[in-house]
């Protein structure tokens, strides 16, 4: 009798929404022909274009892949990135790395709110020609205004604008997140907020703008006008070289912790390390294959990509520990993961299954070379080794974009944008990587130039480091007034 009364609501609910609909388009237009419909339905299977007779309706299986994603990428901050970096901090200090990406989630979700999703993903400041639109987006969405359920075909047709919204704000969270790594134990909880807050609004939203904004300066594929023809499909410049190569120039300034180099500063918890890597690892899917905005083929593409990468560069790492110094570690492997993730990132969408496996060889080894030499030689306090994993790694990353992008992976490549500033020539004839390039020596300048003047800036004022004693007892007591683990 119940299923029968539930079949009964069934069919009314059904017929309604079938006579509210006869009315709609009777009282609007009229009603969309069996083709047009058909032609509609194909456009969401396949993301396209919807047309006229589904303009504003949000696909359900893209919006349902879109907030899965978003959610993943938040599990990437928390708490993968969390336990991750906390693992890796001395016990005295775990509990300040959580605060401090606890922080900065709370932090850019309000600038994202207020003026930061504008910023990137608006398109007023392009009306009337000038540079400033290719920079920057433009003031129709701030504090989220407009931002509804319908989507901004500019760029997705069936997911959502609030969702869309929300991953992005996903991706503004974990990036200056990722240069905590850098300069843990040693700077202040206010002055990080301070210090973030500058960067976001100094380099990471004019550098999102420039690359992922319909009239971004270096958009290739979504911008027929842009004047550097750079790829980048989930992030390596505008996420992990922007944020690497400031950690590096924040860790300089701040200088070493004390005791560096005369004191053992090993991590506290690899099991919280390893546990942070696999949530790390996990979220990336979101990450990376959620950066198809829609559940369709490159997606796919994206999400098999990132997993072979990965994996690659978690054995060859640690391989290469075993052979130079007779065992592998866990941290080898850890390392290996994140580096394979970095360095795949800007590429998922755009390289085919051989091209992820040179990806994960070269990320096992480069950032290896980077963690391991390098920093032994220059002797700099990367605590975390935020700069030669996000930092190497993502400007490895966008190099052999250049060289490995197919468009038999991603048609977008060739598109009319594409092919209208060029980009699909650069991709047939080889030329991409010399785009690639000046993408990254941009970002480079905007990273390093803007770090030095923000950091300068923030020290002149409230100052970046704790007190000396503050330092020795660990940031979780002084500044949090909580301890970790009490034994």
């Amino acid at each position: 009798m119940l299923l029968k009364i539930f079949s009964l609501r069934s069919i009314l609910l059904t017929l309604g929404v079938a006579a509210f609909a006869c009315v709609a388009f009777a009282a609007d237009a009229p009603a969309p022909t069996a083709e047009e419909r058909l032609a509609a339905l194909e456009a969401y299977v396949t993301n396209g274009d919807p047309g006229k007779t589904l303009t504003g309706v949000a696909g359900p299986g893209h919006n349902a892949w879109m907030m899965t994603s978003t959610a993943l990428v938040l599990f990437m901050t928390l708490p993968g990135l969390a336990l991750f970096y906390g693992g890796l901090v001395r016990s005295k200090n775990v509990l300040s790395v959580l605060a401090q990406c606890l922080g900065i989630a709370g932090l850019v979700t309000l600038l994202w709110w207020a003026f930061g999703y504008s910023l990137v993903f608006g398109k007023s400041f392009s009306e009337g020609g000038g540079l400033l639109g290719s920079i920057l987006g433009g003031t129709e969405f701030l504090f989220l205004r407009n931002v509804g359920s319908a989507p901004n075909t500019d760029y997705a047709f069936w997911t959502s604008h609030n969702v869309f919204a929300m991953y992005q704000m996903m991706f503004a969270i974990i990036t200056p997140a990722l240069i905590v790594g850098a300069i843990a134990e040693r700077m202040k909880f206010s002055a990080i907020l301070v210090f973030v807050t500058l960067w976001m609004v100094f380099i990471y939203f004019p550098l999102a703008h420039m690359v992922w904004g319909v009239t971004g300066l270096m958009n290739g594929v979504w911008n027929g006008d842009a004047a550097i023809r750079a790829i980048d499909f989930a992030g390596g410049t505008v996420v992990h070289m922007s944020s690497g190569w400031s950690a590096l120039i924040l860790c300089l300034i701040l200088g070493p912790r004390l005791g560096f180099m005369k004191e053992k500063m090993a991590p506290h918890s690899m099991v919280l390390c390893m546990v942070g890597t696999g949530m790390l690892w996990v979220g990336w899917y979101g990450f990376n294959a959620g950066s198809a905005l829609a559940a369709d083929g490159i997606a796919a593409n994206a999400f098999m990509t990132t997993t072979i990468a990965a994996a690659v560069a978690s054995f060859v790492w640690p391989m290469i520990e075993w052979f130079t110094r007779g065992h592998p570690s866990i941290l080898g492997f850890c390392s290996g993961a994140v580096a394979g993730l970095v360095v795949i990132t800007p590429a998922a969408g755009f390289v085919g299954v051989s091209g992820a496996v040179l990806i994960g060889v070269l990320a096992g080894a480069v950032p290896y070379f980077a963690c391991t030499k390098l920093k032994g030689w220059l002797k700099y306090d990367d605590a975390l080794d935020t700069f030669g994993v996000h930092a190497v790694g993502g400007t490895l990353g966008a190099l052999v974009t250049g060289f490995l992008a197919t468009s038999d992976v991603n048609a977008n490549l060739t598109g009319a944008y594409a092919t209208k500033n060029g980009l699909a020539g650069l991709v047939a004839n080889g030329g991409l990587w010399l785009e690639q390039l000046k993408a990254m020596g941009l970002t480079l300048a905007m990273a390093i130039i803007g770090t030095i003047v923000i950091a300068y800036l923030v020290k002149a004022t409230i100052g970046l480091r704790p007190a000396p004693d503050v330092e020795r007892q660990g940031l979780d007591l002084a500044e949090h007034g909580e301890e970790g683990y009490i034994y």
